[in-house]
């Protein structure tokens, strides 16, 4: 090759991903790329001003000043990725190979999207002075004064959100009264013979909860609900769930759901326009061991998705894995630990293991005998165990498996 030849050619350039959202899901995946051998350059574009940081503390150690942060404990310069802080993303551009950013486009060969939930707010409380949510460390922040005066407090929702809120408020000292639209706590996660043990947690750490009861407007220092009952409030926080924060992705050619917002990843994660990835709460995908399409908006599917979307990317499309977890989270509230693993239907068998008045028990669900699903209230070694045996798909003994005194995994047959 003649020197004419060699200098007319382009210069090499070095494969870029660029990863949109700096939470846990967008972090994780960054690292994740650099444990996994990614050679090329990596982007992290954060919407906050905020080093990136851990969420659950927020409703709990950051929330009653036990702590000023949770950042994570990465080296970002170290590994040589890029983290452009206070740059939220406006848009993709998949023909071009662009994310549009308001300080300009930022081009990849491989895009995350990795952007979380926002939280959904009641019709004309956006901005009223006293109306608060529980998101971001800066609503955490603003938070805290108000559970430091000891404040009277409503509080929207009775999810998870809600009820880990309403347990710290309760601990700093607050009156507290959980306003839920449904007929029970956790209407939404929970089938009711479930749900109905929980609903005097709340009587128990001197909390009220009203439920059936419906929200008509809230006003500075009021909530009005739907029967004409006004209640006091110093501060009204609002805890009545997620959305994928997908809006930004308007013409792009990502396809969504119109259901819920979500991603419509593919089980390696890939959107449905090339080179282009999703993790985390904004994405929902298929469930080859559940036959179903799952959005969990719960920490664990931020931490393992990301590695799935790494090793793809790593190692290309042609010898791509699937993601297909069985899904996990935890809740403390009420002096209580919660926890749930795997995913049940209506159509599934419910058995009880242990008294739910009692401090400690468990319930599982069992689908044509194997176990599909697990919640553990104080009662960690019946998660361990369940979680292993739903990865494995393990039939259970119905008898054995009902009676608390016997190990889970003693039921397995």
């Amino acid at each position: 090759m003649s020197e004419q030849s060699k200098s007319s050619q382009a210069p090499d350039r070095t494969p870029h991903v660029v990863i949109a959202g700096a939470g846990i899901a967008g972090v994780q995946t960054a690292v994740a790329l650099r444990e996994q051998g990614w050679p090329g350059a990596i982007t992290l574009l954060g919407d906050e001003p905020h080093q990136p940081y851990d969420r659950p503390p927020l409703s709990k150690a950051v929330l009653l000043g036990k702590a000023e942060g949770s950042a994570f404990d990465v080296d970002f310069a170290a590994l040589g990725i890029t983290l452009h802080l206070g740059r939220p993303v406006t848009g993709l551009v998949p023909q071009d190979h662009v994310i549009e950013t308001a300080e300009g486009p930022v081009r990849y060969d491989y895009a995350v999207l990795a952007t979380g939930a926002d939280p959904i707010v009641l019709p004309g409380s956006e901005g009223m002075p006293g109306v608060h949510l529980l998101r971001t460390l800066d609503d955490a922040e603003r938070l805290r004064p108000v559970l430091a005066a000891q404040h009277e407090i409503v509080v929207v929702g009775a999810g998870w959100i809600g009820a880990e809120f309403a347990t710290a408020a309760r601990e700093a000292g607050c009156a507290v009264t959980v306003v839920e639209a449904a007929d029970r706590p956790l209407a939404g996660a929970l089938p009711a013979e479930v749900a109905a043990h929980m609903t005097g947690w709340y009587a128990d750490a001197g909390a009220e909860l009203r439920t059936g009861a419906r929200v008509a407007s809230v006003t500075a220092g009021a909530v009005t609900l739907d029967d004409g009952t006004v209640l006091p409030a110093d501060a009204v926080v609002i805890g009545i769930g997620a959305r994928p924060a997908t809006g930004w992705l308007a013409g792009s050619g990502v396809e969504v759901s119109p259901r819920d917002g979500s991603v419509l990843a593919d089980e390696q994660l890939r959107t449905s326009v090339p080179d282009v990835y999703a993790v985390g709460d904004c994405a929902s995908f298929p469930s080859a061991r559940y036959g179903a399409r799952l959005l969990v908006h719960h920490w664990d599917n931020a931490l393992q998705g990301p590695r799935t979307v790494a090793e793809n990317i790593v190692r290309g499309e042609a010898e791509g894995v699937a993601y297909d977890p069985v899904p996990y989270f935890w809740s403390e509230q009420f002096g209580r630990f919660v926890q749930y693993v795997g995913h049940h239907g209506d159509a599934d068998e419910l058995v009880w293991r242990g008294d739910p008045a009692g401090a400690a028990w468990s319930v599982i669900w069992l689908r044509e005998g194997r176990l599909v699903a697990l919640l553990a209230v104080g009662r960690p070694r019946d998660l361990a165990q369940g979680r292993k045996l739903i990865e494995r798909g393990v039939v259970l003994d119905r008898e054995r498996a009902a009676n608390a005194s016997v190990p889970l995994k003693a039921a397995a047959q």
